[in-house]
């Protein structure tokens, strides 16, 4: 209860107990929101760089993710502390964004964090540390701009963008197959991509997982993979120049809108309507026929007779397709999707090279293939592996990849994985900082110390002694005067036991524009949680 007095000394009540609320102000709200921070920031720290371990996710329902993925962690995670809940959605913008490093951006705010928690026992003010912060920031990402490379790519030299994708992949469950996979993000991408413009559509990358088989046995396919069968066991499997009517209407007879009672007598009033119901079906049919069609996909199901009529006439058909993937077969087919059967005609069909079923093994799993689609630029990569969560994880991993290609297509800048460009940031923030002086000198060496720990986690999720790599890593950019020099995990360790390794010989590296705002998303949260200084809770008593 906040009380204050008037000028004769009479209490008057600001917030009333009546209104149940319980309130934390001051520093204790600063550091209480810190802590909280902290400790989402430290689930997710175990998982960063090749060497990061998987977390097991159970929902409510009893569904088990299995992942390192920052992003799917975070939003999987039933976060109720209120200030918690800007870390995942920190994850989620540069999951939005930019596609990867969203474990990286949660690690960094947390240390950011830490830094403030031990500036704040000093005495320091949230608002000079936030201030600092930001100065830091904006040195820290000029120095990225500063130290990034241009990789020259073309559609005929795809190596800079396969190398940046392995990167990617390497803290992946597919790191085995990293080079195979991250052939098929790439190619999947320039699939679709307009490199003049450097524009990727991502709506024309479809991705289907069916469990079975082993990770290797994931393929590209130029065209549309739909997760459904020929309706009648006896129609052809396999269709060549397929002419596919897209109908969103059903094979079935119109049904009165309004209540209705049909009262049958007589054995002729059962035949009339029987015939008619046939009329109806074979006029359908008759209208698919003349329209030149001979592949029928239909959102909507058709009972056995429509089946068996199709069957007659030779008209291949996929019932049940999802609307979603009704409008990825339009467009990569070039047709048109028809509302009634009355408006079909030859112009509206879509066009394929080759529609085929394929069977998985030796169970009844089935898929539609359409390839050689009119407008080609249309790709579905088909994930395999052992089981439900291994293929999930597989096809995040693949998304997050293709993130970085459209990233690189869009901005082909990279800077040194491995903390090569975390080291090189703190060194020139630590100098920037003797140039600075008064309060603000504290924060901006804080941050230079807080970037520092990105290459601490990496070092410590390989079990090596964390101080011992940094340390090396930093004394060989500071005396080659050289910002490659990062932490290479999967090289062989020198005589010393460490493995301070030219990021660019090695070949790992991540975009710029990735780490730029890996850095400043997780400022911006930083600078937010340090001007919050009372948390005014709803429906509590204190």
């Amino acid at each position: 209860m906040s009380m204050i007095y008037d000028e004769y000394g009479r209490p008057f009540l600001i917030l009333k107990e009546q209104q149940a609320k319980a309130r934390v102000k001051g520093l204790e709200a600063t550091k209480a929101n810190i802590i909280a921070a902290k400790s989402i920031s430290n689930i997710v720290r175990t998982s960063l760089g090749p060497k990061g371990m998987d977390k097991i996710l159970v929902s409510a329902d009893g569904d088990v993710t299995i992942t390192n993925d920052g992003a799917t962690i975070m939003d999987q995670m039933e976060v109720n502390h209120q200030v918690a809940k800007l870390l995942v959605e920190l994850s989620a913008s540069q999951d939005d964004e930019i596609g990867d490093g969203t474990t990286g951006v949660v690690v960094l705010a947390g240390a950011l964090l830490e830094q403030a928690e031990k500036l704040l026992d000093r005495g320091i003010h949230p608002v000079r540390i936030a201030e600092g912060f930001e100065k830091a920031g904006d040195v820290a990402i000029k120095t990225l701009g500063e130290i990034a490379d241009t990789v020259p790519f073309s559609s005929t030299n795809l190596e800079p963008l396969v190398q940046t994708a392995m990167t990617t992949l390497s803290s992946k469950i597919v790191n085995v197959n990293r080079r195979k996979m991250a052939e098929i993000a790439v190619n999947a991408v320039v699939g679709v991509a307009d490199l003049e413009r450097k524009d990727v559509n991502f709506d024309m990358i479809r991705m289907e997982g069916k469990p079975g088989g082993t990770l290797e046995d994931t393929e590209l396919v130029n065209g549309i993979i739909i997760d459904k069968d020929i309706s009648h066991p006896q129609m052809a499997k396999t269709i060549k120049d397929a002419k596919m009517c897209i109908l969103t209407c059903p094979f079935e007879p119109p049904k009165p809108k309004t209540k209705h009672k049909l009262d049958i007598s007589s054995k002729e009033a059962y035949e009339k309507l029987y015939k008619q119901e046939q009329d109806y079906f074979k006029e359908m049919v008759q209208q698919v026929k003349d329209s030149g069609a001979n592949l029928v996909i239909c959102q909507w199901g058709f009972d056995d007779e429509a089946n068996h009529l199709l069957l007659q006439n030779g008209l291949p058909a996929v019932r049940w397709v999802g609307g979603v993937e009704i409008e990825h077969i339009a467009i990569a087919t070039g047709g048109r999707i028809v509302p009634r059967f009355s408006e079909l005609s030859s112009d509206k069909l879509g066009k394929a090279g080759l529609v085929r079923e394929i069977s998985f093994g030796n169970t009844k799993e089935r898929m539609i293939v359409i390839e050689d689609c009119a407008n080609s630029n249309a790709v579905t990569v088909l994930v395999r592996g052992g089981n439900k969560m291994i293929v999930e994880e597989a096809k995040r991993s693949l998304h997050d990849a293709m993130c970085v290609v459209r990233n690189l297509i869009k901005d082909n800048r990279v800077v040194y994985g491995g903390g090569a460009a975390e080291i090189a940031c703190s060194l020139a923030v630590s100098k920037h900082a003797e140039t600075v002086v008064g309060v603000d000198q504290w924060a901006i060496r804080a941050f230079a110390d807080a970037l520092d720990d990105i290459p601490l986690a990496l070092a410590e999720n390989s079990g090596l002694d964390p101080i011992k790599q940094l340390a090396a890593a930093k004394s060989r950019q500071m005396k080659e005067g050289n910002p490659l020099i990062g932490l290479g995990l999967n090289e062989v360790a020198d005589s010393d036991g460490c493995f301070a390794t030219n990021m660019k010989e090695i070949g790992v590296f991540e975009t710029l524009v990735g780490k730029q705002e890996q850095i400043s998303l997780a400022t911006q949260v930083v600078k937010m949680i340090l001007k919050i200084d009372d948390v005014i809770t709803m429906g509590q008593y204190q």
